[in-house]
């Protein structure tokens, strides 16, 4: 019977096209392989969705060849049509997001030449012997290869300086086997762990386990938010209920929101699974990527751990999907479409799949609660700590009476903390100190015409790094060398003034005041390198500082026994972004921070140094009040139809071109206003939050509504002729109003 198959091109048309399978290629051709099919005068490659039987009533061309095993499963290419259709995104653009770049390469298999002795034992013992006079070089090999039992890559052989001759000699002779293998590139491979067992369950704990484990035996979608204290276990529950999920046969994936994190992640899970774990995040190479993905799709490794691309992996009978830290806004891709959640791609995929799905967090986001209040998730807490017995106590430190009292002598870090960390440094305990600002300085302001030094491609100021002796902008990567004596507006010299402390001013201060102290910063800066978090992180652990200084990843999830004190340096700075979501996210921050302090034994302080003391989100921290917290934010959010009551839209417009920019967002603007009825508050069109990045202008329309399905529509489906040098983004379900 001749075979027809749909094609869905990488790029160019957003349609699949239907192609004809050769006979030779019969038994090869499977929905979700690669190939290469021609059209017009070239050859493009492609992800074959489907098998026809039927011919089609025009005359089609061949496939070409197919170019791998399959790649992506039945749930997956559901979950894609899904995303094309919801976030208005041609299916090609889903796809891409889907498939990493080094399997739409179709990258080949690594491999390399193993060395084997055809001898064992005694009779290779006895034989090397005998040679070792006349053939020195070939006992030497010979010498190697005893040690290596299950033989040796010929790479790592050739290291200790042997003979090639040697060694292709004893292969004709049938003495050694030389046996092209491949190579798993997976970055977990051959590193060693140590077995551990499960922890005995606390009351919370317990209750949470059993509802997760009844799900997960029922075999059906269900989605649980799981709302667990910093320090209250719940890293023990997702343990629990993968090793449950397996047993069951099924498939796990574990997103987790900071490349950071990885690390840690991992070694508990390889401590507690003997099954294999793949790891996706955007620091492994095109090889690993490729090596892992196809691994996860032969169904050889049921856990994958990785940030949010993860969710697309193409795991087997997949059971189970756990989003930890589901509140973080790094689950939302913002840059390029589809603009998806991969939090809420993790509830879409659980139903697809009937898996459980668990959300998790200290400092659960509005959304989630919201959904917990319509009954689409079941609610499990977890007030209790797991191991801590002194829960960290939570001090405000006003800043504006630092300010009086230390006059001129004034710093960024306030006596007491000071205070705390010489206290800390004395008896061998640990500091973690958050600042959400890398650089020396975050700007140069002229104090005569208060000009801020900004990038000359970016609506951004330019941070100073000392380090360099630069200033760099942080959207783009501009430098320009500093120090700028002379205002490049009223002409003014001398006049310049730094302001607004980093992270590495924040280091330097702490080697001024403690000579002694040792200290790691882990910012953007310090972890430009693969491997960098694990160093920092495997560093502090290991007690070879004194304190962590660091941006957003080291608030999340991170758990060090020695640490007693945390403090947040600077958390008025969100306030003052013009976000509905900025209190949220800077009582989540805080919160986080706050529970990396005692969680062990040894009693824990947090501190928080702010301007606004009496500022009601302040005080919801310190006294830990997240329910008011939250009723007050649900309130104001409903008052003012933002989310999760509404569901916010944008249509982003980018070009060199200000006006070509500024006229196609009020073209596109009147268009809206045609079809959308009342239930939809379109806002005209504005300069984004940041109105200029790389030299392209950029302007927005914000839209407001309860249901996202006819925007969603309508926006795939425009008439509007967007100019080449204009782009249009559209983010459905935005997470921000400011960008």
């Amino acid at each position: 019977m001749t075979l027809f198959v749909t094609v869905l091109l990488d790029k160019g048309l957003k349609k699949p096209l239907t192609y004809k399978v050769p006979d030779s290629m019969q038994s090869l051709v499977k929905a979700g392989k690669r190939a290469l099919v021609p059209i017009q005068k070239r050859s493009a490659k492609g992800t074959i969705l489907e098998l026809l039987k039927k011919a089609p009533k025009y005359p089609v061309k061949e496939v070409l060849e197919i170019t791998s095993d399959e790649i992506i499963n039945e749930d997956l290419k559901k979950l894609a049509q899904w995303m094309a259709n919801y976030y208005a995104t041609p299916l090609p653009f889903v796809m891409k997001t889907i498939l990493p770049g080094s399997l739409r390469k179709d990258m080949k298999k690594k491999t390399q030449y193993m060395i084997h002795t055809v001898l064992r034992g005694e009779k290779l013992i006895a034989y090397t012997a005998s040679i070792r006079e006349k053939y020195p070089k070939r006992a030497a090999v010979l010498d190697i290869l005893l040690k290596h039992k299950k033989g040796i890559f010929l790479s790592k052989l050739l290291e200790e300086k042997v003979s090639v001759s040697a060694i292709n000699t004893m292969v004709k002779d049938k003495i050694l086997k030389k046996d092209l293998v491949e190579v798993d590139r997976s970055v977990l491979a051959d590193v060693p762990f140590f077995k551990t067992s499960a922890k005995v369950l606390g009351t919370e704990q317990q209750i949470a386990f059993d509802a997760i484990e009844a799900s997960l035996e029922e075999g059906a979608f269900k989605t649980f938010l799981l709302h667990g204290i910093t320090g209250s276990g719940k890293t023990e529950v997702y343990l629990q209920a993968i090793e449950k999920a397996l047993s069951l046969g099924k498939g796990v994936v574990m997103l987790i929101p900071e490349i950071a994190l990885t690390e840690q992640t991992v070694e508990r899970f390889k401590h507690r699974f003997e099954e294999k774990i793949a790891v996706l995040n955007y620091r492994l190479s095109d090889g690993e990527k490729t090596d892992a993905w196809n691994n996860i799709a032969k169904g050889k490794i049921p856990i994958v751990i990785g940030a949010r691309s993860a969710i697309f992996s193409p795991i087997s009978n997949l059971g189970l999907i756990i989003v930890d830290e589901e509140h973080e806004l790094s689950y939302k891709q913002i840059d390029e479409m589809p603009c998806y959640n991969a939090r809420d791609i993790a509830v879409v995929r659980g139903s697809f799949t009937k898996a459980t799905v668990i959300l998790g967090s200290a400092t659960p986001s509005l959304e989630s609660i919201y959904n917990v209040m319509e009954k689409k998730y079941e609610y499990l807490q977890m007030n209790s700590k797991a191991v801590a017995k002194n829960p960290p106590t939570i001090k405000l430190i006003n800043m504006e009476e630092e300010r009086e009292e230390g006059g001129k002598g004034f710093t960024m870090l306030s006596q007491t903390l000071l205070s705390e960390i010489k206290k800390r440094i004395d008896v061998g305990e640990q500091v973690i100190l958050f600042l959400n600002r890398r650089g020396y300085f975050s700007c140069q302001v002229c104090t005569a015409c208060n000009e801020t030094i900004s990038c000359p491609s970016c609506d951004s100021s330019l941070t100073y790094h000392r380090g360099e002796k630069v200033l760099a902008c942080h959207l783009c990567g501009y430098e320009k060398k500093a120090p700028i004596t002379k205002c490049p507006k009223c002409g003014e010299m001398e006049t310049l003034k730094y302001r607004g402390p980093g992270t590495e001013q924040v280091e330097r201060s702490l080697h001024a005041i403690f000579p002694e102290i040792r200290t790691l910063r882990m910012d953007r800066d310090t972890t430009k390198h693969k491997g960098s978090h694990e160093t920092i992180l495997k560093q502090f652990r290991a007690g070879k500082a004194d304190v962590l200084i660091g941006t957003q990843m080291i608030a999340k999830g991170l758990d060090f026994p020695l640490v007693t004190l945390s403090a947040v340096i600077g958390a008025d700075s969100s306030l003052h972004i013009p976000d509905y979501r900025s209190t949220e996210s800077l009582y989540q921050v805080m919160t986080q921070v706050i529970g990396r302090s005692g969680r062990a034994e040894l009693p824990g302080l947090a501190l928080i140094q702010t301007y606004y003391p009496n500022h009601p989100v302040m005080q919801a921290v310190v006294k830990e009040d997240f329910k008011n917290f939250i009723k007050t934010e649900l309130a104001d959010r409903k008052l003012c139809n933002y989310p999760p009551y509404f569901k916010i839209s944008k249509c982003i417009f980018t070009s060199t071109d200000k006006v070509a920019a500024e006229k196609t967002a009020e073209n596109f603007y009147l268009y809206l206003q045609k079809f959308l009825g009342k239930e939809v508050q379109i806002y005209k069109p504005m300069p984004c939050g940041y109105a200029k990045i790389k030299d392209k202008f950029r302007f927005q329309i914000m839209l407001k509504s309860k249901s996202t399905n006819k925007i969603a529509h309508l926006l795939a489906h425009h008439t509007i002729k967007i100019p080449n040098k204009v782009r249009l983004l559209i983010d459905i379900g935005a997470t921000s109003t400011f960008s």
